[in-house]
């Protein structure tokens, strides 16, 4: 009535692989806003004048933060 199970353990390694697969990517996800996150870290250390030098300004990278902690 519940099926055979060879069609349960299939649907158990369908749900394992999923699984694996979600926190997969939610580790991949976590990884890339700390990345993210570092970079943007160093950008605000940098005066002015260095930001000038590399084509940025000041509003520029706290605009960046800004859309940053809404993600």
């Amino acid at each position: 009535m519940h099926g055979s199970p060879a069609i349960l353990s299939a649907n158990a390694h369908r749900s394992q692989s999923r699984l694996f697969a979600a926190l997969l990517f939610l580790f991949r996800w976590i990884v890339r806003k700390l990345k993210d996150r570092r970079n943007l870290n160093a950008m605000m250390e940098l005066s002015d004048e260095q930001l000038k030098d590399i084509g940025l300004s000041r509003y520029q990278t706290e605009s960046d933060v800004h859309v940053y902690c809404r993600d």
